[in-house]
């Protein structure tokens, strides 16, 4: 969010600004034009930087598939997958001759090379980090914190988070478990969500300055209503989307009810924050059959493990509670993972290696997964309208006799949609089309508004962020950094990193 807020001050003032991850760990990807697929929140913040994503800005996307296993995306392609201490360079680590290359030397020039060329081409690049840079037992393989900042030489700015609380004691503890050659590079401090009066927070500022030497260049207020792409898909956001804090009256006299299922591995549930941002549609994510019940229409999102959401499905209820659904004519979409769930039967020898599973059973599809992942951009028409979609999926869908309708590049049959579009609701025109065909399967007298344009809705978002820093933040102290760089003299804070230096 601090990134994204940093790039659209930065473009607004006209300023070639591009954001820059090194590493991301993340379920929520985005595919460029080029067809790379990155974290969506590099997408995100490219937009508020007003430039096209690219690979350079997200060069290794980790996509956890467990608790202790991801692939691995290479500059926008996946190259294998892996456990965490292989990853880390521990035991499962690759042997020499397998595709993945993990070492810290190889990675840590890829990197490089990439942030140097966005460098070169643009004016300004805003990196974020990931995590805490005082991970003193990951330090040794770091690329994405202070091993980047050493090996491109970057000033840093540390992120506290003071809504959580301790927020002195993480960027004293922070610094001090730093080694003297990674405190070098740490400039500043900068709090986050903070609630009440200013004026408070001031004397312990001041205080933190006199122990570490370093400055705090801002105070950001806690903002309402940030509906911004969440980078996270691990665990489920319930917060609302884009409108969280005005809550708009339905466009006609009813109201409509979205639910969620919040299957495991959840990947790219900002697909329906197009539809939060209708008047009158309500959005929540569920875990139990019973919260189905009131839905007018059910989304089964896009997973990283389509067999265990499956399973899941299944366990909870759930599976049994969509199947009634639809005999009864009530409108289910399945996007992605959730299209392939919906199908009759799932060979997969890639994502879970379960082998042949039997599907839902409610659409006329046979799902393959394939080594190659699909990565997309495609466009197209349906329900009379243009839609822009991208597609992130090993599974191949074999459509089979028995559709009533071609949807995108899945189908329909009775009230039940399916596709392996992300992002197609976003397209204004096909949204409505599509929330006027459930209103009229729910029985509902919901009219879409004839002037939601989700676009101008995330420029607004974006234009807030930028807002934020330029109101709340040490804008010149930033620019300075920028512009000359990690300043000298930074003392020393006591003791440093346990066992040497890094």
């Amino acid at each position: 969010m601090v990134t994204a807020g940093i790039c659209r001050w930065l473009a607004r003032k006209g300023v070639s600004v591009a954001p820059f991850k090194a590493q991301n760990m993340s379920l929520n990807s985005f595919v460029t034009r080029e067809g790379a697929e990155i974290g969506r929140a590099q997408a995100m913040q490219a937009a508020a930087a007003r430039v096209e994503p690219s690979a350079l800005m997200n060069p290794v996307l980790l996509k956890p598939g467990s608790d202790r296993s991801s692939q691995v995306v290479l500059l926008g392609k996946p190259v294998g997958e892996l456990s965490a201490r292989g990853y880390f360079g521990g035991p499962g680590a690759p042997s020499p001759g397998e595709r993945v290359s993990t070492g810290r030397e190889a990675l840590l020039g890829t990197v490089t090379e990439c942030l140097e060329e966005l460098r070169r081409t643009h004016d300004a690049v805003i990196c974020e980090g990931a995590g805490s840079p005082a991970e003193i037992n990951l330090r040794r393989t770091d690329i994405v914190n202070m091993g980047l900042a050493r090996a491109a030489g970057l000033p840093v700015v540390v992120v506290g988070d003071i809504d959580r609380g301790g927020v002195f004691a993480s960027f004293f503890g922070t610094t001090a478990l730093l080694s003297a050659a990674d405190q070098r590079h740490v400039a500043a401090y900068l709090v986050n969500k903070f609630r009440g009066d200013v004026s408070l927070l001031e004397p312990g500022l001041e205080m933190l300055r006199d122990l570490t030497g370093r400055p705090t260049v801002g105070v950001l207020p806690f903002a309402h209503g940030l509906g911004i792409d969440e980078e996270d898909g691990l665990r489920v956001s319930l917060r609302g989307a884009v409108r969280e804090s005005v809550v708009a009256p339905p466009y006609g006299a009813d109201v409509l009810r979205i639910a969620v299922a919040a299957v495991p591995l959840m990947s790219n549930f900002t697909d329906v924050d197009a539809l939060a941002a209708e008047p009158g549609v309500i959005v929540r994510f569920v875990d139990r059959p019973e919260e189905l019940a009131d839905a007018d229409l059910v989304v089964l999102p896009g997973t990283r493990g389509t067999v265990r959401a499956l399973e899941w499905l299944r366990e909870r209820g759930l599976a049994d509670a969509i199947a009634r659904r639809a005999a009864e004519g009530r409108p289910v979409l399945g996007v992605c993972g959730g299209f392939q769930a919906l199908g009759e039967r799932i060979e997969d020898e890639v994502e879970s290696k379960a082998g042949t599973v039997a599907g839902l059973g409610l659409l006329p599809v046979r799902v393959r997964f394939a080594a190659e992942k699909t990565l997309a951009r495609p466009v197209g028409e349906a329900l009379g309208e243009r839609v822009e979609g991208y597609e992130i999926h090993h599974g191949v869908a074999e459509l089979l006799d028995g559709a009533e309708e071609p949807f995108l590049d899945g189908c329909r049959v009775g009230s039940v949609w399916g596709t392996h579009w992300h992002g197609s609701l976003e397209s204004d025109g096909f949204r409505r089309a599509f929330l006027r065909r459930v209103a009229a399967a729910a029985g509902r007298a919901f009219v879409p508004a004839p002037d939601t344009r989700f676009g101008e809705l995330r420029e607004e978002q974006l234009d807030r962020l930028g807002d934020l820093i330029e109101e709340h933040a040490d804008t010149d102290a930033l620019l300075r950094l920028i512009e000359e760089g990690v300043p000298e003299g930074l003392p020393f804070v006591p003791p440093g990193v346990p066992g040497g230096t890094p």
